[in-house]
């Protein structure tokens, strides 16, 4: 993996720079700031991003709500020095994925990193289900309307469709739904 490290603190820096890489990662960075942090995310986005909160410019928690507003949403963790509860709450309203309260050590890294990664992983995975389901959705109901059967005839339709053609139903279902668009004056 590929991962983003900012933190201000030359030391800290180095320090997990160092974990990170015995861990069997690549680095990027270490970034003195939220600035540059997410000029370098933009330019060539890692796999997981490892932010200090404290960061000069650009905290670590608004650099994590601007990469997710700019679709760079990664695995996420912060280390921080601070543990207060309400600031835990604005990491997981952030995005955040781990939370590790300084000196870190590289046990618990290496498992903020696993866990996140798994964590995001499936965050994507539902989504992705979601909106393929979405598109079924669309293209059951399409099809309904446009033969004047039941909705669930249409599901079965696009099924079978599916089935007889070896593809994914949202395959179908995209399908029918560009066809359809096509087809409107």
């Amino acid at each position: 993996m590929r991962i983003l490290i900012a933190e201000d603190d030359p030391v800290v820096a180095l320090a997990l720079v160092e974990r990170v890489r015995e861990l069997g990662h690549e680095v990027d960075g270490p970034h003195a700031d939220g600035g540059a942090a997410l000029v370098a995310a933009l330019t060539d986005p890692p796999d997981l991003y490892l932010l200090d909160i404290g960061l000069p410019r650009l905290d670590g928690l608004a650099l994590a709500r601007t990469l997710s507003e700019r679709g760079l949403r990664r695995p996420l963790v912060i280390v921080t020095g601070q543990a207060e509860t309400s600031l835990v709450d604005d990491a997981a309203d952030a995005g955040v994925d781990a939370y590790l309260v300084k000196p870190v050590d590289s046990r618990a890294l290496h498992a903020a990193l696993i866990v996140s990664a798994a964590r995001h992983g499936e965050l994507r995975a539902a989504e992705t289900l979601l909106e393929e389901r979405k598109v079924v959705e669309r293209a059951k109901d399409l099809l309904a309307e446009m033969l004047g059967i039941p909705a669930s005839e249409a599901y079965r339709r696009l099924q079978r469709s599916a089935r007889d053609r070896n593809l994914r139903l949202v395959e179908v279902a995209r399908t029918l739904i560009d066809q359809q668009a096509m087809l409107r004056p």
